[in-house]
């Protein structure tokens, strides 16, 4: 299968590197050549640091470039089978770029699109064979991310999203199946994560620094919330958060922050621009934790609850199978265990009780338990223990 992807971007390119990889022709399509050139020299320095550390060899590596095909011209996708864009987050410009994709490409090719935050069904109703269109979303860096996300939309036909899981499968990705719903299973269930440390940080129970320590020293997350928000950059993950929120149509539990949001309007978009909850300024001081064991437990267990209610909650809403919630969470953003077995290993009661005395101080709607977790708690069921329990 020839592909072809839209894009030269970080993700564009990175995707291209993948698939070409995995043994496929790839036409990178961007419009602007020195972006273009950028990325081809990217994934061809890429792929010879991959040989030179012995993860492929030199001929495989000058294999996989020589498939990699550069170009500004659009019908160059004429003898494509499938299709990704992985271009700027606006509807209204990737509506019209299928629009014109879908003249140039065969009947059978798939229409694709990498984005994080826009509805599916929104872009696959800009094209006339609707019903061929996907969500396929990578994770940046595409090349060492290993989580995929499959979105069908309501238009697509019946069996391509298997279709689309097994082949990102045999590019040696691992995909998960998941609802066309705001935020898909990573960028909704990880809201809190965020959202929570900031709501602690703004009450004063613990500082910054203290928070991110809790969260890798006692909960063993790779990086803490606000030292992930500052990597991330501000100017991604509060534009996601705000997205996410007003897609659920002002659902509290995804309420953005008026703290982030003034960093986001600073410019103090964290790492890259030297400045966001930390100051990376040269000579600048970083702020120390206060190693206090009770105030971390406490608030761990709290981002936890939250975290764990989301994705009990993506459960019951079928957003996606256990197995996948899991994966994604694991892969996609690399939490220490899956949110479901956490909950197991916990207790459920525990969680419940977290989460309603956090609902009982705050009565914000965006600490309200998933009634699925409130069932399981009343049946005396585990989510991994006991396979035969339902949503229901």
């Amino acid at each position: 299968m020839i592909i072809g992807i839209i894009g030269s971007g970080a993700m564009g390119a990175g995707i291209a590197q993948v698939v070409a990889a995995a043994g496929h022709t790839v036409h990178l399509l961007d419009q602007n050549t020195a972006a273009l050139q950028r990325a081809g020299q990217s994934i061809e320095s890429n792929l010879n640091k991959l040989a030179e550390k012995g993860k492929i060899t030199p001929e495989a590596a000058a294999a996989s470039f020589r498939r990699l095909h550069l170009t500004e011209d659009i019908t160059s996708f004429s003898d494509c089978g499938l299709v990704l864009e992985a271009i700027v987050e606006d509807l209204a410009v990737k509506q019209q770029l299928f629009r014109e994709v879908e003249m140039l490409v065969p009947a059978t090719c798939i229409l694709a699109s990498n984005t994080s935050s826009l509805s599916i069904a929104s872009i696959a109703a800009a094209c006339q064979q609707p019903e061929r269109f996907i969500g396929i979303h990578f994770f940046n860096p595409a090349p060492l991310m290993q989580l995929v996300e499959v979105i069908p939309a309501v238009q697509t036909r019946p069996g391509l999203a298997e279709e689309v899981r097994d082949l990102v499968q045999r590019w040696g990705k691992l995909p998960v199946l998941t609802k066309d719903t705001p935020g898909f299973i990573v960028n909704r269930v990880a809201r809190p994560f965020y959202g929570e440390a900031i709501r602690i940080l703004e009450e004063g129970i613990a500082d910054m620094a203290t928070i991110d320590w809790a969260m890798t020293e006692l909960g063993g997350f790779r990086m803490g919330p606000f030292a992930l928000m500052d990597f991330i950059g501000h100017d991604v993950n509060y534009r996601v958060t705000e997205s996410v929120f007003t897609s659920f149509f002002f659902d509290p539990r995804y309420k953005p922050s008026f703290t982030q949001k003034r960093l986001f309007e600073a410019g103090y978009y964290g790492r890259k621009s030297g400045r966001g909850f930390y100051d990376y300024r040269e000579g600048a001081a970083q702020p120390e934790p206060t190693p206090d064991e009770a105030l971390g437990r406490q608030v761990l267990h709290r981002i936890l609850a939250m975290l764990i209610n989301e994705a009990v909650d993506a459960l019951a809403l079928n957003v996606a199978s256990k197995e996948d919630l899991e994966l994604a969470m694991t892969k996609g953003v690399n939490y220490p265990k899956g949110l479901l077995a956490w909950a197991d290993e916990l207790g459920l009661p525990q969680v419940l009780q977290t989460l309603d005395a956090l609902y009982e101080e705050y009565h914000e709607d965006r600490y309200r338990a998933s009634p699925l977790l409130r069932r399981m708690v009343k049946s005396g069921h585990t989510f991994f223990q006991h396979e035969s329990i339902g949503t229901h």
